[in-house]
Order: C-alpha cells, then sequence, then structure tokens
C-alpha cells in the first residue's frame, strides 16, 4: 500500500526540477517570478510603440497581448509541445535585446515592419533551434561562461536605474532611494530570520513591504486598474504586418544575438540550478521555444520574446527549480492577459521597488558566469580567451566609448555598438575556434 508523501517530503520538492508541491506553497513562488519580471515584459513595448507613434490605446492593448504571450511561451518552456521547449524552469518575457533595432524600424518604416520582421526572425531563430545539433558544439564552455558573465554585467545597471526609480525625471530622489533600499533591506531581512522553504521568498517579502511603503508615500498610481474593464481577450494581429528585407535582415541579426543570450541563460541556469551541465537537448528545445514563441509574439502584435535573465537570478538565489511552482506564475501571467485589472496592479509596482529586489539578483548571474568560467579551467586557453572577449565586449560597448564603432556600417553599429553581450559572443566564439587548442607553456 503507497503512503501518501508527507508534507515536508512535499515541499522539499520545491528543489527538485518534478515532484507534486502544494498549491497553496507553489503559487507564492509562482507569483514572486511574475512581480520580478512584470515591468521588464512591458516596458520594452512602451519604448518601441512610442517610436512608432502608436497611440495610447493600441499600446495598452499590446501590454495586455504580451502578458498573456509571456505566460503561454512559459508554459512552452516548461512542458515542450514535440521539441520545442526545453523542459526546464525558464520564464519568458518581451526580450529588452531588440528595444534598439525595432525602435529603429518602428520610427523608419511603422510599427507594422516591426510586426513583419518579428514574424520572419521567429521562424529563423526556431529553424536554427531545432537544428542545434549541427552547430551547437561551437558554444563550448568557456564562450558558455564569457556569455553568461556579461549578461549579469548588462543587467547590474538595469537594476540600479530601477532602483533609482527608473526612467524619470526624479531618478536617484531621496524618496526613491528610501524606497528602494527599504525594499532591500526587507528581502536581506527576511532572507536571514526566515525558517525553512519561506527564506527563499525573500524577493516577494521585499516586494510586498516596498509596495506597502509607496502606497503610504504617494507614489503607486492605481487609476489604470479599472480603466478597461474587468475582462479582455487578447486581440490576434490588432496590427497587419509588413515586410521590408532592410528591416528582416536587421532584425534577423538581433535574433542570433538573443539566441547568444538565451544559451547563457540556459546554461546558467543548469549550473546554478540544477548543478549540472545543460544538454543539447534543452539547448535545442529553448532555443526553438524562443523562435517560435517569438513568431506566435509577433501574431499578437508584441516583440519577441526570450528567456528572462532576472528570472534565472531569481532561480540561482533560490536554487527553487519545481516547473510545477513556476507554472502557477505562468497562470497568473496568462490571467494577467485575460483579466487587465490584474495586469493594471502587477504594472503599478513603482521601480524603486523592484530595484530593491533585483540588485542582488542581477549580480547573482554575473557570479554565476565566474562559477562557469572556473569549472571550465583556468588554463592559458580559456583565460585568453574569457580575458580578450570581456575587455572587447565590455569595453567597447560601454557609452563613453560607443564612438570606436563609427567608422562601420549602420546595421553593424545597431547590432554590436551598445550590446555587449553580442560583442562578447562573436568575439569569444571566433578566439575559440581560432587558437590552438594546446596553448600551455610547457617545461623545455
Amino acid at each position: 500500500m503507497k503512503t501518501k508523501p508527507s508534507s515536508n517530503a512535499s515541499i522539499s520538492n520545491i528543489y527538485k526540477l518534478d515532484g507534486q508541491v502544494p498549491i497553496g506553497k507553489a503559487i507564492p513562488f509562482g507569483i514572486q517570478h511574475i512581480l520580478a519580471m512584470f515591468v521588464s515584459n512591458l516596458t520594452p513595448i512602451i519604448l518601441i510603440g512610442t517610436a512608432s507613434g502608436l497611440d495610447q490605446a493600441k499600446t495598452a492593448l499590446l501590454l495586455q497581448n504580451a502578458m498573456f504571450i509571456a505566460g503561454i511561451a512559459t508554459l512552452i518552456q516548461l512542458y515542450p509541445l514535440w521539441r520545442i521547449g526545453s523542459g526546464l524552469p525558464i520564464v519568458m518575457g518581451v526580450s529588452f535585446t531588440f528595444v534598439t533595432i525595432l525602435t529603429y524600424v518602428g520610427s523608419s518604416y511603422g510599427y507594422g515592419a516591426v510586426v513583419g520582421a518579428v514574424l520572419i526572425g521567429g521562424v529563423m531563430e526556431g529553424t536554427l533551434g531545432l537544428l542545434a545539433k549541427y552547430w551547437r558544439r561551437i558554444i563550448t564552455p568557456v564562450v558558455a561562461a564569457a556569455v553568461v558573465t556579461t549578461i549579469g554585467y548588462s543587467l547590474l545597471t538595469v537594476g540600479i536605474r530601477s532602483f533609482g526609480g527608473g526612467y524619470t525625471e526624479d531618478f536617484g530622489s531621496p524618496k526613491n532611494l528610501i524606497l528602494g533600499t527599504v525594499t532591500l533591506v526587507a528581502c536581506l531581512l527576511f532572507n536571514i530570520f526566515a525558517k525553512s522553504f519561506w527564506k527563499q521568498l525573500s524577493v516577494l517579502f521585499g516586494l510586498i513591504v516596498g509596495y506597502i511603503l509607496a502606497s503610504v508615500m504617494g507614489m503607486v498610481d492605481f487609476s489604470g486598474i479599472l480603466e478597461r474593464g474587468f475582462l479582455a481577450l487578447p486581440s490576434l494581429l490588432p496590427i497587419m504586418p509588413e515586410f521590408h528585407v532592410g528591416a528582416i535582415v536587421s532584425v534577423a541579426i538581433i535574433f542570433l544575438v538573443s539566441a547568444a543570450e538565451t544559451i547563457g541563460d540556459t546554461s546558467a541556469l543548469c549550473a546554478t540550478g540544477l548543478e549540472r551541465e545543460v544538454n543539447e537537448k534543452e539547448i535545442s528545445g529553448s532555443l526553438a521555444c524562443d523562435g517560435f514563441a517569438s513568431t506566435l509574439s509577433g501574431l499578437f502584435g508584441c516583440p519577441p520574446v526570450t528567456s528572462f535573465s532576472q528570472n534565472i537570478g531569481l532561480i540561482t538565489m533560490t536554487k527553487v527549480v519545481n516547473r510545477f511552482a513556476i507554472m502557477t506564475g505562468a497562470v497568473c501571467m496568462i490571467l494577467a492577459g485575460l483579466f487587465p485589472p490584474i495586469g493594471a496592479f502587477f504594472a503599478s509596482l513603482p521601480d524603486a521597488v523592484l530595484g530593491g529586489c533585483t540588485i542582488m539578483m542581477f549580480g547573482s548571474i554575473m557570479v554565476s558566469g565566474v562559477q562557469m568560467l572556473a569549472r571550465a579551467g583556468f588554463n592559458q586557453r580559456n583565460t585568453t580567451i574569457a580575458a580578450l572577449s570581456l575587455s572587447v565586449g565590455i569595453g567597447a560597448t560601454s557609452a563613453t566609448e560607443a564612438g570606436i564603432w563609427h567608422v562601420f556600417p549602420q546595421i553593424i553599429q545597431d547590432v554590436f555598438g551598445g550590446n555587449c553581450v553580442a560583442v562578447v559572443f562573436v568575439v569569444s566564439i571566433l578566439l575559440d575556434l581560432l587558437l590552438p587548442k594546446d596553448m600551455e607553456i610547457h617545461k623545455i
């Protein structure tokens, strides 16, 4: 006769990829993931839509669609359809990587060209994912480690920007700094004093404390919560696609950069959350989901979706990898897409609160990249690849040195000028392919 698993045994399953977790215990972990990515999932649409001349009503519609698509894409990553999806606890959302190029495309050709380029580019990346076994071997451990380290580095300024209040006129104001600091301290204290699995909910606790304080300080805008009614179905093809060769080629190149980030995220998740190396099937499924889910996103008028590094950081910090727990968060995203008040409530979370919770998470991604590099080994060859790719990638894309790209064609400037992940990815692969396999100094 089978015995029912004890409550403690079920709770311990949050640290396992599969296994039953009580729904009441799973939901807080799912919501924690949603709160960590919510604002970042919506911001790219606002930036691209504004540059493309979309009105407020159309932008609001796309924001609703974005939450619905992010939830669907996350479910596919968690529970693959055929070979599409990795089966890993990867949270998907609208990618920041495409903001620069899609802002240019939208302002030059209109938002319809954005949709058309996303549809084509998504199919391209998805197909590359399905064929990953033919080219996956060029992404060696040292290349993946360099990319993950750079992803963490690139997010550090995102965390600080949020901590200071986001892209607003009062960035760095006393009230934003107080709010961010209180949120960060709440996360740390909860992590120190909480017992058992509750300790892993420190980010959610910090978000709640920060939200309450922000409400008291008058920093939360509740006016838009009931603006669009209680129920609204996502709109298919709200903006008809247009196809321009220049726009498609430009966006397709950025899809390759996004693929590099996804490989890095997937590798980091396996290394830090599951404490093992990523396998070929997981890389292939993750990329396929990235691509084909982006095409689905385009059908709903939204930019491409990709794995969210901040959620990888959350898993790195908490070690909570249970697919069911993350799935409850995906369901919340879908509900936010169906019920506008839910989405508006999440969207009202002040940037400073989010920044207070994410600073340490983003730093943990960079640390995990260093750990991956240590596992790859600090031999002369690996050290050369990592040192040179990080130096060139980070140095040549810093805001003060971006002018070094002015001699290159505009498309090269758009792809690499401000994207340190793309430069590190290309340089590390070239070095890995060109350098001798044995560079160690031998004694005579």
